[in-house]
């Protein structure tokens, strides 16, 4: 099938990036299969993180088929370009639906994108991960390739203003080595072991950034274990709930 719609937004967005002096960092990618199925495994600070995440996959030239909720699709504006771009809508009261098709997409040779954490995580860091990922994973017979954003919440996160048109934010993004889960793999240890590369992913991230709260307001964007004043995991988790 041609890719009318998925070309010109890529190029679209790196067009706003560049003009915006956004400082993107892309390392790993070595890791990204360029042939054959793979799930994309990618923690979530921001509303914006698909964007960067597809991104991410680019320098091997892999485009990412992102799994989202269905309200995205139903939106005017964004409901064409999600189905331009063959993204997959999840029901999350009908979730199978959505699972087996991702599967199917998998072993098609196709990329799929998920946040395994469902949500954005308020403390950035990693929240405990859903075993969907790596489920369809075995399934398909395809490996998991963690990956790591940082940077992205400066511009739109949860609690926050959208700050869309914020000159010279460096953001970083980084794939991880991949792993095989087997059918008879536990899906918990393997979404836990998952959980532990995205972390240390993001780990290093947030120790290479190269810019520093500006201020003692400006440290919202810093998890409160390196000094910032977001919510901690466990305050994080009761804004949540």
């Amino acid at each position: 099938m041609a890719e009318l719609v998925y070309p010109p937004v890529v190029l679209a967005a790196k067009l706003m990036f560049k003009v915006l002096d956004n400082r993107l960092r892309v390392d790993g990618t070595e890791h990204i299969p360029r042939t054959g199925g793979a799930v994309i495994a990618c923690n979530h600070v921001s509303y914006l993180d698909f964007i960067f995440c597809g991104l991410g996959a680019q320098p091997a030239k892999r485009l990412v088929r992102f799994m989202a909720k269905r309200e995205i699709f139903a939106n005017r504006i964004a409901g064409p370009l999600m189905r331009g771009m063959r993204h997959i809508s999840v029901d999350r009261s009908a979730g199978k639906a959505s699972y087996d098709e991702a599967v199917e997409r998998l072993r098609g040779g196709e990329v799929v994108g998920v946040f395994p954490e469902a949500t954005i995580s308020r403390s950035f860091t990693v929240k405990p991960v859903k075993s969907g990922a790596v489920r369809m994973a075995a399934d398909a017979g395809v490996p998991v390739v963690p990956m790591a954003v940082w940077g992205t919440q400066r511009l739109w996160t949860k609690g926050r203003p959208r700050t869309l048109t914020k000159r010279h934010v460096p953001i970083l993004i980084r794939a991880g080595e991949p792993f095989r889960p087997g059918a008879g793999d536990d899906p918990e240890e393997r979404s836990a072991d998952l959980r532990r590369r995205m972390q240390a992913l993001l780990d290093g991230l947030q120790a290479e950034y190269p810019e520093r709260p500006a201020s003692a307001d400006d440290r919202w964007w810093l998890p409160a274990h390196l000094g910032g004043t977001a919510p901690t995991p466990e305050e994080a988790a009761a804004l949540d709930s």
